[in-house]
């Protein structure tokens, strides 16, 4: 039976009030169990208007039932009762989606002998036991103009309200209401709303979990089309905008991007379960799946990529159209590149070349430039004409603010043709944070503003040529992805294609191939490989061979790690890539291999040039060149060497400071023994990232330890706390089970005259390195330094260990201990 006609029968059976509430709630969860087979089978609007008549249909009920219940057999006349019923938000817009929360207005006079107040509280009564998630407001009709001024939401909801039931008299008086409310002081209703969405862009820019409702191109950037236009021409849709503001063909674009969004959205919230507006990573399979979408990466990719071009059409066309509604308030952003002067005969040449023009400063473009461009004719291939003046964008100070330009008009793909396989292309990595084209105008954007002194310095020194060449290799070093093959290997080669199209010399095409196919190599040596071992330093080092070509790497990692999101360019992967230019460049001084003896005597004759060293005695000279550990001579400053040991001279048991400036780092020197492991146990919580350890006599040990968080305030003195307990107890920490395969572990005692090196590539467990320090120091193994990666909830470990001490010839045991499975106990 109908729902419909299960009430009437209910009304007919004198049912109370709960009977009918309980037979509605059944009807709700019947109905949301058939909107999977509902969404199938209709379009992106259809759905949300399908399902928004649904709930009509429920709150006309509810007023039936509520109207029963006050006057039984009795009741007045829908028009002569003075309540309405009206949908606000979504609801009214028919955009409901079937999680959203269903916002109501009911608008009444107070009239004594109908006593609305009381049918207005059973309503709301109704609809709570129906379990129904409501959002309301409740005004008199004359209150609806000064409730509009209080707040900016308020005002909107009101404009956009939709009857839905009650009376038709009430409604009416309601609607001349509605239009002094629409031309109440419009100016500042638009202006406040042009800043509430300045604040959401900022807050919600386009990423890989974009914000469909509040992020750039969201629906939230078309209600606000609709807003102004309902507020300026009282339209019911956008469509009906007048086509000097809307042309056909533009709406039409706007239009399909739009009901995709509406369907993402609709299938977003059918797979969790739940009012979900992120479009999270996880969440990317199901949702794909609700559209048809294969189960594969392949589709997943091809569904984002979709998602996010419809975010950017719905974008481009409502920043168009809000300049133009809101022209007349006078309150459009200052300082953007306005329009060029045209004419019939002005192609995309033209406008390139007034792009150019202006890019001896930074501008943003105004909206009315951007539908210029998106509307400029050009071939659908670009000819041999247009290379001369693509090639003068790379040679312009910035260059960043003409391919933004290009990009926000969608029209980079066809000017930059290497582009197009990567225009809105996700990146599922967990690394990236926003879609390759994004990453790489960002990467763009940071090579034009670099904020490290020393690269800055580097790419300031370059030669014309050069800075021209990188930012072209800078657009196209991910412009590979998204094909079967080696990213890096398809970007050199589209590189070289276009680099000579453009007339590139010889030596800035082969320099730019060579930078393409080795974009990640210096980030990944950095942070993975053992920066003090002359292998490493060698085998990266022949990859470039001059400085020219490792200033060039330097410079592109950094902008490419900029453009890659927050954080990820901090103080500590600053520190380990510019340890790696040092010493890569004094790397190429000699043409041998170099090994640890001859970084560590190039060491000791620094220190015996430098001033204050030669201030100490003889003795003291003697004994910091007698130090034994290789580490503190390839790892530390002359500065930081003097300090270290001269400190170790005044220590009588230990010594400790802990420096909390942007990542919490322990040093520690000490003449008694110290237990690591606790330590470290106690820390486990925390990400180690790098540890030294380093013996500067028999006598005297040096630790340090970086994490890669800054700690809280209140969290040092337990710290501190931990490092005292260190030197008095022998205890190992009970950490949990550890699991580490003999395949995850890597042994090469023939890493360098004093050292043996383990390598650990295993999944990232809690107490790991607290499990390996404790085996080291139960066999006296004395550990020279540790480096600690972890990505992707797996962690890289490298172990540079003493070979005149306990492990080479005990590796078996000690591969035997660390895969044992078992606690610490």
């Amino acid at each position: 039976m109908k729902i419909k006609d299960k009430i009437q029968e209910l009304l007919y059976q004198n049912a109370e009030d709960f009977e009918m509430a309980k037979a509605l709630k059944a009807d709700i969860a019947t109905y949301f169990t058939t909107l999977d087979e509902t969404f199938s089978t209709s379009g992106g609007k259809d759905f949300l208007v399908k399902h928004t008549r649904k709930i009509d249909e429920i709150l006309k009920l509810i007023y039936k039932i509520a109207l029963y219940g006050m006057f039984k057999n009795y009741q007045p006349m829908k028009n002569t009762l003075p309540l309405s019923m009206a949908a606000l938000g979504s609801y009214g817009r028919e955009q409901l989606c079937v999680h959203s929360d269903i916002d109501l207005l009911i608008v009444y006079r107070d009239m004594p002998g109908y006593n609305t107040k009381e049918i207005i509280e059973k309503i709301f009564y109704l609809i709570w036991d129906c379990g129904l998630k409501l959002g309301h407001r409740v005004h008199e009709v004359d209150e609806l103009l000064e409730a509009s001024r209080s707040d900016i939401t308020i005002k909107t909801a009101i404009i956009e309200s939709r009857f839905v039931e009650g009376s038709h008299q009430m409604w009416t008086e309601t609607q001349n209401v509605l239009s002094m409310i629409r031309h109440d002081d419009p100016q500042s209703f638009v202006k406040k709303r042009l800043e509430e969405q300045h604040k959401l862009h900022k807050k919600f820019p386009f990423g890989m979990e974009p914000n469909l409702k509040e992020g750039r191109g969201g629906f939230r950037d078309a209600n606000l089309v609709y807003w102004i236009g309902r507020v300026r021409y009282n339209i019911d849709h956008i469509s009906q905008l007048p086509e000097s503001i809307v042309s056909e063909s533009e709406y039409k674009s706007f239009r399909q991007a739009l009901e995709f969004l509406f369907r993402v959205r609709s299938a977003l919230h059918l797979a969790s379960g739940k009012k979900e507006d992120k479009l999270r990573l996880d969440l990317i399979p199901d949702v794909a799946k609700y559209l048809g979408y294969d189960n594969n990466k392949k589709s997943h990719m091809k569904f984002s990529q979709k998602v996010s071009a419809s975010l950017k059409i719905v974008y481009l066309n409502t920043t168009i159209w809000i300049d133009l509604l809101s022209k007349e308030y006078d309150i459009s952003e200052d300082g953007l590149l306005d329009a060029f002067e045209d004419d019939d005969r002005s192609d995309m040449k033209y406008y390139i070349k007034s792009l150019i023009s202006n890019a001896s400063s930074e501008y943003k473009a105004s909206p009315a430039l951007l539908k210029q461009l998106s509307q400029a004719k050009m071939p659908k291939k670009i000819d041999k004409n247009y290379y001369p003046i693509i090639r003068k964008i790379f040679q312009q100070p910035h260059s960043f603010s003409i391919l933004v330009t290009l990009l926000r008009a969608r029209v980079l793909k066809r000017i930059i043709p290497p582009l197009k396989k990567v225009m809105d292309l996700p990146q599922f990595d967990g690394y990236h944070q926003f879609p390759v084209d994004i990453h790489l105008l960002a990467s763009i954007y940071h090579l034009e503003h670099i904020s490290d002194p020393f690269i800055k310095g580097l790419f300031d020194s370059l030669s014309s040529r050069d800075r021209e060449m990188i930012k072209l290799v800078t657009l196209l070093h991910d412009s590979g992805k998204g094909r079967k093959q080696e990213h890096s290997i398809v970007g050199a080669t589209l590189y070289k294609i276009f680099a000579k199209s453009l007339s590139y010399t010889e030596e800035m095409v082969e320099s730019g191939v060579l930078l393409i196919r080795n974009h990640t190599l210096m980030s990944n040596v950095a942070q993975r490989e053992d920066l003090y071992s002359e292998k490493v330093i060698m085998k990266f080092s022949s990859q470039f061979k001059t400085k020219r070509m490792l200033d060039l790497i330097y410079i592109l990692t950094y902008a490419d790690m900029n453009g890659v999101g927050d954080d990820i360019y901090n103080t500590f992967t600053a520190r380990l890539l510019k340890t790696l230019y040092n010493q890569a460049v004094e790397s190429l001084e000699h043409s041998e291999m170099l090994d640890e003896t001859a970084m560590r005597v190039k060491k000791e004759k620094s220190l015996q040039r430098f001033k204050p060293f030669n201030e100490l005695s003889r003795i003291e000279q003697k004994k910091i060149l007698s130090i034994p550990s290789n580490l503190l001579f390839l790892h530390y400053t002359r500065e930081e060497i003097l300090k270290i040991a001269t400190e170790a001279w005044r220590v009588d048991d230990y010594h400790y400071t802990i420096s909390n400036n942007y990542f919490l780092t322990i040093e520690i020197t000490s003449k008694i023994n110290c237990n690591l492991g606790y330590i470290l146990g106690k820390l486990s919580a925390f990400n180690l990232v790098n540890m030294d350890i380093c013996k500067l006599s028999d006598e005297y040990k040096f630790f340090k330890l970086d994490f890669k968080e800054r700690f809280q305030d209140d969290e040092l003195p337990q710290v501190a706390s931990y490092i005292e307990r260190s030197f008095i107890t022998d205890e190992a920490l009970s950490i949990g089970d550890i699991e580490v395969n003999r395949d995850d572990i890597y042994i090469d005692c023939d890493h360098s005259k004093n050292y043996a090196l383990m390598k650990l590539n295993t999944k990232d467990q809690r107490g790991l390195i607290a499990l390996l320090i404790t085996i080291f120091d139960s066999m006296d193994i004395d550990i020279a330094t540790a480096k600690i990666h972890t990505q992707k909830k797996t962690t890289r470990d490298l172990f540079l260990l003493e070979k005149d001490g306990n492990f080479c010839h005990n590796r078996e045991i000690v591969v035997e201990k660390i895969t044992q499975n078992r606690q610490i106990s």
